[in-house]
Order: C-alpha cells, then structure tokens, then sequence
C-alpha cells in the first residue's frame, strides 16, 4: 500500500460477521497533477532562497512540463556572500530524478544567473537549456521568458542593477530578522520590501511598463500571451488582448504557475495552498471486509 494511504478500523455490531478496515487517503500525501508548472526566481545560493518550502511544494506536485523561467541559481550572490546549501542541491536532485523519466524540464537563464550563456542552447534527455521558449498548448502560443532582457536597467547599466540588487538583498535581510521580532510576538508576516515597492512611484511605474513590454514582445512573435519572471510580482491578466503570466517569485511571494489539463492557467500561492493542505481532513475511500477482502457499505454494516 503507498504512503499516501493508512489504515482505520471501524467499530460494528459482532452479529454482522464482519471486520472492517476503512482505507483513507492521507491529504498531505496527495499528489496534484498539472500539464504545466512555471517557477522562477528561485534565487538559490542566496539565505532568502525559500528553498525547504520550496521541495515541500514541488514533492506535493507532478507535471508533464517543469519551466523553470531565469534566476534559479543567483551567480550573482554566489560569487560575493551567498552560499549554496543542502537543501538547494536536494531542489535539483528532486527535478533531475523526474528530469530522467518522464517530466520534460525546461531551464531558461535569466540575469542573476546569466553564466549559463556559455553553454547555450544545451539538451540532455528531457533537461533543456534555453534563452526563451514558445510553449504550444491547446492551440494558444506563449512566449516564455525570463524578462531581464526588455529591463533596460538590467541591460544597459549593469552596474546599477547589481547596486540595486546588493540594496534589495539587504533589505531582504532586515525583512528577516523584523519578522522574526514579530513571529515571536506573535504577529503576522509584513513584507518590509512590498511596502517599499508599493510606495515608490518608480517602481508602480516601472512593473507598468515592463508589463506592457512584454505583452508587446509577445505579440510581435506572433504568440497569444507571454510567461515571464524577473520582477518579483506575480500576475494573471489581459494587457491589450495579450494574456500576461508571471510567476513571482520564491523569495517572498512564494508563487507558481500552473497550466490544468484543460489549458487553464492559475497562480498557486505557497501559503494558501499550505494552509489548505493542513486543514483537509483523512479522507475516505475504500473499506474492505475482513474475510472476503470486498467492498462493504458502511451503512448497511
């Protein structure tokens, strides 16, 4: 019997001759399937890597495609204070191994781990190493991309976009520390760097444009919609009859996109989903009779 099933046994009157053992499907052993799973800015090698929640969220999911859309690995902090961890290889131990099966893995660079541009395009098996990628499904095209590429800060001044990732990792920092302060008082979590995000009109008016950027990319390569990263912001909306995805991030937001077999797409928030894994009940499938090993109903026993 899988590890995703227990055993209960059932109390019933002696007279009715039977034994019975109901078989109940543990919720946090549930496997959800989807066509498609997008994650991005995974910022591996970093101490704000959610990586633990990470593998927690990945074990609980399958999928016949795994996009992992730029910034996975941040060579960037690596090559300054960052740090690379168990449970960072136990993330790609765990893609590998379905990598070597039957789950298709698409990596495409993004700029904090842009030293993966000496080595592309690269194909192994089901593991692909790309810039981008047009993802075909249920007749619809999606450009798929990481976005540093149409960030012209990122592009163009370099140096200023690792300044404003050297500030944004130390915000990060402090955004730890506080909220451990406020977990110990027993206060709910506050995101010290969406706050600075929301109030900063530059930032309002540069997600804005980026948006708008990429739907239009988009649309010049003939796809009805774009996937993106890069930004930190997780979306699902219509920017001028272009259908524009990002999936967050895994260092605060701690989202996913997910394609359903049906082709619908939706975002996954880690906390959510976590929350309702926690409050589901056992739930019941089968019972078995002791002696003829059939299905009884309950009721009538």
């Amino acid at each position: 019997m899988p590890k995703e099933f227990h055993f209960r046994s059932v109390n019933i009157p002696k007279s009715s001759g039977h034994t019975i053992v109901v078989v109940l499907q543990n919720p946090k052993k549930v496997k959800t399937y989807y066509k498609t799973i997008v994650l991005s800015d995974l910022h591996l090698g970093t101490n704000a890597s959610q990586a633990k929640k990470l593998c927690r969220f990945l074990k609980h999911h399958r999928c016949e495609t795994l996009i992992l859309n730029g910034d996975i690995i941040d060579g960037w902090q690596l090559k300054k204070s960052g740090s690379w961890k168990k449970k960072h290889t136990r993330f790609f131990r765990m893609v590998l191994k379905r990598a070597s099966k039957k789950m298709r893995v698409i990596y495409l660079r993004g700029n904090h781990d842009d030293f993966l541009d000496e080595i592309l395009p690269f194909t192994i098996g089901n593991f692909t190493i790309a810039r981008d990628y047009i993802h075909e499904s249920f007749g619809k095209r999606y450009y798929v991309v990481h976005g540093d590429l149409f960030d012209t800060v990122t592009t163009k001044l370099k140096w200023i976009a690792k300044l404003g990732d050297t500030g944004y990792t130390f915000l990060l920092w402090l955004n730890r520390h506080y909220n451990r302060y406020r977990e110990k008082r027993g206060l709910p979590y506050y995101s010290l760097s969406q706050v600075v995000k929301a109030k900063v009109k530059g930032a309002v008016s540069f997600i804005s444009d980026f948006e708008t950027q990429l739907a239009s990319v988009a649309r010049a390569r003939k796809c009805e919609g774009i996937i993106c990263g890069h930004i930190h912001t997780p979306a699902d909306k219509m920017i001028d009859g272009i259908h524009y995805l990002n999936s967050g991030d895994w260092v605060e937001s701690l989202t996913a996109l997910a394609e359903t077999e049906t082709g619908e797409w939706k975002i996954i928030h880690y906390k959510d989903w976590f929350a309702s894994l926690e409050e589901k009940p056992a739930v019941p499938l089968h019972p078995f009779t002791g002696t003829d090993n059939q299905p009884v109903n309950l009721k009538s026993a």
